[in-house]
């Protein structure tokens, strides 16, 4: 499902001008099929840019959007003013995003999964049909980790107990409706093997729960506080979320672990605009990004490890959000 950046608004304002000129015998023809909007886009950015963060200050999405927030104001001369907007799973952020206008001057850093699947679930304010991917900043897959003394070592060893013991084990996730949650839901009614799914607020209560023995495993976000927990041998990571394995997580895939179609789980973050924001503006903004994301400071700030290999542009961030979309969407709607 492509996402067009040409709304109706749009269209519409495009032919309140068309009328216009049509009915003043003095006016000058037009020379840009765009407008006069389309004129000022193409000197963009001659302004500053608000960058909205839907969630508090001092988290992955924080981190992420002040530091490519940073190098965007670094490349395009223009001052880059980061707010954070939390609330709402991050839909009050993507409602102050929208209301800002689509000329380009208002963006946000969004979290996917959750900027796709509020829409699906509750009355936000918005539809994935009203604000246009731009590049994916970070991306951070999730872990199924249980404490160092657990009494399984492996997944092997987890998974069957779980199917023979349905719904028995404990597994902590950041949220009922999370794509952790999600796919532990599709572990169940795709594969037969059923977990009970605790929903904490982040990975702080995570570890605090995994940590004292509250829960059996946890399926987390594999942030750097994670990683320094693996490090430390206080995590056993059992498997990884993505498609492909993560080499900086020792621990199978869940599809090599007989879930093939368990891949969704990875807390995505990027730059987003309303729709209707002009063609040349999303060209901008994609290249600087991909300019940002080969400095060396911007990715030891953002997380190496968490940087996308290959550049994801907008065309690809929307296929990742429309699989999300097809993945989750029956189970939401439900």
């Amino acid at each position: 499902m492509r996402r067009f950046r040409a709304t109706a608004p749009a269209l519409l304002a495009a032919s309140v001008l068309v009328l216009t000129a049509c009915g003043d015998d003095a006016a000058e023809p037009e020379t840009d099929a765009g407008g006069g909007g389309d004129a000022a886009a193409a000197d963009y950015p001659t302004e500053s840019i608000t960058l909205i963060v839907p969630y508090a200050a001092g988290g992955p999405t924080d981190l992420a959007g002040r530091t490519i927030g940073s190098c965007i104001e670094e490349e395009l001369g223009q001052t880059v003013v980061v707010e954070n907007r939390e609330g709402a799973s991050g839909s009050v952020g993507m409602q102050a995003m929208l209301a800002g206008g689509n000329d380009g001057y208002t963006l946000s850093l969004i979290a996917v999964p959750a900027s796709a699947t509020n829409p699906l679930q509750d009355d936000v304010g918005y539809t994935n049909e009203d604000y246009v991917p731009i590049a994916v900043v970070t991306e951070i897959p999730s872990a199924l980790i249980v404490g160092a003394d657990s009494q399984f070592s492996t997944a092997e060893e987890f998974f069957q107990y779980a199917e023979e013991n349905p719904g028995e084990l404990n597994v902590g996730v950041p949220g009922t409706t999370t794509s952790q949650a999600m796919e532990l839901r599709r572990l169940a009614e795709e594969y037969g093997v059923e977990v009970t799914a605790v929903p904490f607020t982040g990975n702080a209560e995570m570890t605090t729960a995994i940590l004292g023995g509250n829960v059996d495993a946890v399926f987390i976000n594999s942030s750097q506080d994670v990683l320094e927990n693996i490090e430390a041998g206080s995590f056993l990571p059992l498997a990884v979320s993505p498609a492909e394995p993560v080499d900086y997580i020792d621990a199978p895939t869940l599809a090599e672990s007989g879930f093939p179609e368990l891949t969704n789980s990875v807390s995505v973050f990027g730059l987003a605009a309303p729709a209707g924001v002009p063609d040349n503006v999303v060209s901008t903004l994609e290249e600087t990004v991909d300019t940002c994301l080969q400095k060396d400071d911007v990715r030891e700030q953002l997380g190496e490890q968490y940087v996308p290999d290959e550049f994801i542009d907008s065309d690809a961030f929307s296929s990742r959000i429309d699989s999300i979309i097809e993945a989750y969407g029956p189970i939401l709607q439900e």
